[in-house]
């Protein structure tokens, strides 16, 4: 059995949070996706998730093996909503946002990890409900939401062009 953690990431982190970024850019575009393909997100992103504390890393015999992103508080992207709603308006949520795998770690099922640490820390600060949106080729991510009962809730927009649609997805642990 492996030693699998997760912990916040720490400046010293970024060079090898930076290298999987990469290689998960690489991956979405083999998959056909244009996610992540405007440069986004890079280093300076990184660097201020890491400064406000909203960086996690999962180590694995280790080894860094993963980087996520965790937000508690309004996403400004998620007040509009189309062809859907929000279930839940009335309370604080989380939300999950520059989620990568090392490719030297892929196929060995982390994400089921990272995913159930991500939701334990925001269930942690007192947060029982987690919204995460993703576009819609990332057919890996569509199902790894769906392993973990987020719902489908409608489409937002990250930015106002056709490549900003995204899929919006939602948690309510209550």
């Amino acid at each position: 059995m492996s030693n699998i953690y997760m912990r916040s990431a720490q400046p010293a982190d970024l060079d090898q949070i930076m290298t999987i970024i990469d290689q998960a850019k690489a991956l979405l575009k083999s998959d056909g996706s244009s996610q992540w393909q405007d440069g986004h997100p890079n280093r300076a992103t990184l660097t201020e998730d890491i400064a406000q504390h909203h960086c996690w890393v999962l180590i694995v015999n280790g080894q860094l093996a993963g980087t996520a992103t965790l937000i508690v508080g309004e996403e400004p992207t998620y007040q509009e909503i189309q062809a859907g709603n929000w279930v839940d308006t009335q309370h604080p949520y989380a939300t999950f946002h520059r989620i990568a795998l090392s490719a030297d770690f892929r196929g060995e099922r982390l994400s089921d990890y990272f995913f159930s640490n991500l939701i334990s820390q925001a269930y942690q600060q007192g947060v029982r409900h987690l919204r995460i949106d993703t576009h819609e080729q990332n057919q890996r991510m569509q199902h790894i939401v769906g392993t973990f009962g987020y719902q489908y809730r409608g489409i937002i927009y990250v930015n106002p062009t056709p490549d900003g649609k995204r899929l919006a997805y939602e948690l309510n642990l209550d």
